[in-house]
């Protein structure tokens, strides 16, 4: 068998959308996993879409997920330009299209807007503008004249109208279309640069592309393509598309959800590596039940055969999941640098960030996370006395009264507010008190944090805020309790 080469071509259009980033990694591991070749072209050919700044983007974002591309335009192996501009700019689509219109298998179209507005018909139920070949029937003659006068044209692809076309995907098996709906699509548009599909058709043929790899919205366009091969006598590569993407309501995945996007992802404090593992499993499971893979994990044991046909649901939640797994397993190092913005967001005080950290590592889903679990350590917030009580613990109002303030004198002499020394304290308390730990500690991490739940204990939490302030807020405690 050759060698696999497989091509990502986005559109610089913007972000990268999720849907996009699934399309660049399978392309990439289908052909990583068999030593393949991994291509990128920039189809830039609806300018109207274009925006600046885009192909930036895609750079970037292949970069940061290790999605290497082996060749493209900063990489040129000889099958270049790699971008479609540039291409159309040498020629390579008109002098294509025209050898198609040599074979008979395309023609000149000179009609203009209202013509073509007329020519609705039904097919399937459906209302569709079908055009009726009318300038295929034209002669040489004819057709040099109106070059000859400058009428503007588009070039057409000549379908069949009767019988069926048979086009096979990998996933999605045989798929046979009535030639009827066909339509003769135009190959070059009146500006002279190709459409996507005649664009894609040849581009892949010239760049020895093996698989071709994109969404099942362009299912239904793919016979066509079919056909271009056929005309062109070229070999038609191996065709993998992908399911849909939806929300969790079954819509497709829009922009309109907040997290469509890759940049989206990542400025809502994900991490990549955990983005690329969840985006790989969006259509495709692995054999058994690990679910958390490397990159290179990815590369071994990626089988394209087992992508579904069914829509994949973009699961928040799990993705969630898996950040805080990837979050866990950091080098705390790395964790802190990611997290200390975060960090001095909300904390302005000569505050231990590094041990505050440590305490949010494993307690986390996402970064924006750790602002509302740290918030107490700037400000104590207000608080109801309510939180006092806790069946459990059996503890309430009056009992915390009592320890917090017997327990004042002890900690207003100690002068060592480490963890361990705090910790000694309040057991040599408990015992003393005959009672169970939580009888006391939930009082005094109530008074010091003023929160139901707090990322660290009483003891670890004071060694923070320091004696004067953990001070301080036990007797708030006791002011309240005793104005209760």
């Amino acid at each position: 068998m050759s060698k696999i080469r497989t091509r990502f071509a986005p559109s610089p259009t913007g972000r990268m959308h999720v849907g996009n980033l699934r399309t660049a990694l399978y392309a990439y591991l289908i052909a990583k996993h068999e030593g393949g070749d991994f291509l990128l072209r920039i189809e830039d050919t609806d300018q109207e879409r274009y925006v600046e700044g885009a192909v930036d983007i895609i750079y970037r974002t292949l970069d940061k997920t290790g999605l290497v591309h082996d060749e493209g335009p900063d990489k040129d192996k000889g099958v270049g330009p790699y971008v479609q501009s540039e291409r159309q700019a040498k020629g390579i689509y008109l002098e294509y299209a025209k050898k198609l219109i040599e074979k008979g298998e395309a023609y000149y179209c000179f009609c203009d807007k209202e013509r073509l507005a007329t020519l609705t018909r039904e097919v399937a139920g459906k209302e569709i503008n079908v055009y009726d070949k009318h300038c295929l029937h034209l002669s040489k003659e004819e057709v040099e004249a109106k070059l000859a006068a400058g009428v503007p044209y588009v070039i057409r692809q000549n379908n069949p109208t009767e019988g069926t076309t048979t086009f096979s995907d990998e996933i999605y098996g045989d798929i046979t279309v009535d030639n009827a709906e066909l339509d003769d699509m135009i190959l070059i548009k009146s500006d002279g640069y190709p459409t996507y599909n005649f664009a894609n058709v040849v581009d892949d043929h010239l760049m020895g592309i093996t698989h071709v790899v994109r969404g099942n919205e362009y299912l239904s366009s793919s016979p066509k393509y079919n056909r271009l091969y056929e005309a062109f006598g070229w070999e038609v590569p191996v065709y993998v598309h992908c399911p849909l993407i939806t929300d969790e309501e079954h819509h497709k995945l829009s922009k309109r959800c907040g997290h469509s996007s890759y940049e989206d992802l990542i400025d809502q404090g994900f991490l990549t590596e955990a983005i690329v593992n969840f985006v790989a499993l969006l259509g495709w499971s692995p054999e058994g039940t690990q679910e958390i893979f490397s990159l290179d994990e990815l590369v071994k044991i990626f089988d394209y055969h087992h992508i579904s046909k069914s829509p994949a649901v973009f699961d928040y939640t799990k993705l969630k999941w898996m950040n805080g797994e990837y979050i866990k397993a950091m080098d705390f190092d790395r964790f802190y640098e990611m997290a200390e913005p975060y960090l001095k967001k909300v904390i302005t005080k000569d505050l231990d960030l590094k041990k505050i950290a440590e305490m949010v590592k494993t307690r986390i889903e996402v970064f924006p996370d750790i602002e509302g679990l740290i918030d107490f350590f700037e400000e104590l917030p207000e608080y109801d006395i309510s939180m006092y009580t806790h069946k459990k613990m059996k503890t309430n109002a009056e009992s915390s009264l009592e320890v917090l303030k017997e327990l004042l004198p002890v900690l207003t002499e100690q002068e060592d507010y480490s963890n361990d020394a705090l910790y000694q304290t309040l057991l040599a308390y408990v015992e003393k008190k005959g009672c169970k730990n939580g009888y006391v500690l939930w009082p005094v991490r109530t008074a010091v944090s003023g929160k139901q739940m707090t990322p660290a204990g009483a003891t670890e939490i004071m060694e923070i805020l320091g004696k004067e302030e953990s001070l301080s807020r036990i007797r708030k405690g006791i002011e309240m309790l005793e104005n209760a």
